[in-house]
């Protein structure tokens, strides 16, 4: 299959799936990189063809600014993806703060005539629902007490001043983003939403993730795992077959 030309600076392919029928594309949560997506890609391949969200600010961007609106970034992200269609059915999945950017990407597409087939939020709240969170104005120690108490960093990592400054402008970026985004009025999305959700997930509970259903006409699930808000990387076998159920692919025999 033929394939059109990526942005690589903004979408990764970490697992090149060229054949594969479908593209699925991963948008990582605040602070997070593409590479957080390296071992769903590797296990999705080659049935789907994983793109990764390199936001600007991180790893090999760090030089760039932090985008700081989530409406921004998303303008960036569905311009790049437009011009990389290649016709085959495309797919988003969100975790946490990557759930509202491919949300409002998958809008996007949809307004400019090339709608999504699925999208997966993951860890998130819907859109139109609002709490008050002021991570983004706290000390350096607060942030890291947020990135501790969610557990989505390693913690030799948070004791490593060097690996810290690199890191926290990104985090703050991406929490100012977050915490200043509401979306006041539903989207309608014409593709399914799938909702997954950590059971101890302390940022969101079920009923704020059941909001989901508010922003699409084309049905709704929730699905419910053990864990807290980084469930799926310890839950990887379920969000994978979860994803695989939604994009109609087969797991791999055995």
């Amino acid at each position: 299959m033929t394939t059109a030309p990526l942005d690589a600076l903004w979408l990764r392919n970490l697992s090149p799936a060229p054949d594969a029928a479908v593209r699925l594309v991963c948008f990582p949560h605040a602070g997070g990189s593409a590479s957080f997506f390296f071992p769903m890609s590797r296990a999705l391949a080659p049935d789907a063809d994983v793109l990764a969200v390199q936001y600007p600010g991180r790893q090999d961007r760090r030089s760039e600014p932090v985008v700081t609106d989530i409406t921004l970034l998303a303008d960036r992200v569905a311009e790049r993806l437009a011009a990389a269609s290649d016709g085959r059915p495309l797919a988003l999945f969100g975790h946490s703060m990557g759930s509202l950017v491919a949300f409002e990407v998958a809008e996007r597409l949809q307004a400019h005539g090339t709608p999504v087939s699925a999208l997966i939020v993951s860890g998130r709240r819907a859109p139109h629902l609002r709490r008050e969170e002021d991570v983004h104005v706290r000390s350096d120690d607060g942030l890291v007490a947020e990135l501790r108490a969610l557990s989505g960093t390693d913690s030799e990592l948070l004791g490593d001043e060097e690996i810290l400054r690199m890191i926290l402008p990104a985090v703050r970026g991406d929490y100012r983003a977050v915490e200043t985004y509401l979306r006041r009025t539903p989207a309608r999305l014409t593709c399914p939403v799938l909702a997954l959700l950590g059971d101890s997930d302390p940022r969101v509970d079920p009923d704020e993730a059941r909001g989901w259903a508010d922003h699409t006409t084309a049905g709704f699930d929730l699905r419910i795992l053990p864990g807290g808000h980084f469930y799926l990387v310890r839950e990887q076998p379920a969000v994978l077959a979860a994803i695989r159920e939604r994009l109609g692919i087969l797991p791999v025999a055995g």
